[in-house]
């Protein structure tokens, strides 16, 4: 496939690799045709036109007025890059003086500054990394757990791609059978072993049903989950949320309307990064104060992945909920087992607890952490990493390609004209062809690319 490297490809691009701030070094790079000259324009030291590739060399980085820094100036030729062009990289002192002024003096030497994810796009460009590596490299960086930098890693080593890669192969070879008996249908000639066309069918569908499955997981672990801890006053919520984050982060009084704001904080839990919100006891009060906790307590609750309402067994009555929250999904738990007789009702509860020995009951918590990740992650957490979706937009292509084989086995069945089939295994092929980018277009690639930071 020719991908399009847009209007400006021709130029050398330059930013700043690391961020800003104080630190030991800080990274300019550039990229492009250019990238030897323009850099060899403000370098004193080797001449780096000579330079082999893979090597640093040091000398001072200079303008017009002047030495500004000595850096490390390395050199990568094209082809073997990440961007597949000619790369230089300055290493220069940290901070943003010295950086921002190479910067500058690069910009001058006849380099443009790169947009957000251009480095990368010109590695897709030049065929260094297909649409879903480039994917996994904005993931890879805004990781929010240890599992979800681990399923980004194994989307950028390619596997995830292969494997659909040699889907859509067979696919198309079959498609070309297919083909083939349509230009000679005059003669009832079959080309296309239909046994065969079942089989593929068939195993495409669970391979593609998998990892539409995997979705769920796979977008706990980029975008984590928020929980929302709601319940009458005093129906101990301050204290399981101190048991569910291991320490004392929130007031626990005996008297109602202690919590008045939400408190939140993070924990890990099996690679997935919940947030926790404990929020204002929900009552009817005719304090101004009270009214306004509740309120966004509801508030809270509408925005929520999930609501845990904790109802004190002793005293189990219903709270307020506002519409808002009302399409949220929500467990019920209830509180202070500890307290009652064993004759209470323990049907309606998913679970049942005493949040004032949480913490020290390993196993206790533990199941609770397991129903809230039941009941918001799913039970995808064991599958292979290069297997778990994370992008909407790839998700949306799966979905798209499993309606089509759906369709095209309906025809199948139904004894259909090729041309039916033909037309659904087609869209099959292009929808698996488009997550890699094997098919794409520009404002596609405009879409993805515009979400990286600039440098990357």
């Amino acid at each position: 496939m020719e991908r399009d490297a847009g209007q400006n490809s021709n130029d050398t691009i330059v930013a700043r690799a690391t961020p800003r701030g104080a630190s030991a070094l800080s990274v300019v790079r550039l990229s492009g045709p250019g990238a030897l000259e323009i850099a060899g324009r403000v370098f004193d030291g080797m001449n780096l036109n000579e330079a082999a590739s893979h090597t640093a060399h040091v000398g001072w980085l200079s303008d017009q007025e002047g030495s500004i820094d000595q850096v490390v100036c390395t050199v990568f030729r094209a082809p073997g890059t990440a961007t597949g062009e000619d790369v230089v990289e300055l290493s220069c002192h940290g901070g943003d003086v010295a950086a921002d002024t190479a910067l500058r003096t690069l910009l001058d030497a006849g380099a443009r500054m790169a947009e957000p994810g251009e480095f990368t796009q010109r590695a897709f460009v030049n065929g260094k990394l297909d649409l879903a590596q480039a994917e996994a490299v904005a993931e890879l960086i805004h990781a929010r757990s240890e599992r979800a930098g681990r399923i980004s890693s194994a989307h950028l080593k390619g596997q995830f791609s292969t494997e659909l890669s040699e889907l859509r192969d067979g696919l198309i070879q079959l498609l070309s059978l297919i083909e083939l008996e349509l230009d000679f249908s005059e003669e009832d000639v079959a080309f296309a072993d239909r046994d065969r066309l079942v089989a593929m069918l068939k195993s495409a569908s669970s391979q593609l049903h998998a990892l539409a499955l995997s979705f769920r997981y796979g977008r706990a672990l980029v975008d984590g989950i928020r929980v929302v801890i709601v319940g009458a006053p005093n129906a101990g919520k301050s204290t399981l949320m101190n048991a569910l984050l291991g320490y004392d982060r929130v007031i626990v009084s005996q008297i109602p309307g202690t919590t008045r704001d939400e408190v939140e904080a993070h924990v890990q839990w099996n690679g997935v990064d919940f947030t926790f919100v404990d929020t204002a006891g929900r009552r009817e009060t005719s304090d101004v104060i009270e009214a306004e906790g509740v309120r966004r307590s509801g508030k809270a609750a509408s925005e929520a992945d999930l609501v845990v309402e904790l109802t004190d067994l002793q005293d189990p009555r219903p709270i307020p909920v506002s519409n808002a929250e009302e399409s949220v999904p929500r467990v019920l738990v209830g509180n202070k087992a500890d307290l009652v007789d064993s004759t209470f009702d323990s049907s309606r509860y998913a679970m049942v607890i005493s949040a004032s020995s949480l913490m020290s009951d390993e196993a206790a918590l533990t199941d609770l952490m397991q129903l809230i990740s039941k009941q918001t992650v799913g039970s995808d957490t064991q599958m292979a990493e290069h297997r778990v979706v994370t992008s909407q937009r790839q998700q949306a292509h799966i979905r798209a390609a499993l309606a089509a084989i759906e369709r095209a086995n309906t025809s199948l069945n139904s004894g259909s004209s090729g041309d039916m089939i033909s037309s659904d295994l087609r869209q099959v092929i292009e929808e698996i062809g488009a997550i890699t980018g094997e098919i794409t277009n520009e404002d596609i690639l405009d879409s993805i690319f515009s979400r990286f930071c600039i440098g990357k």
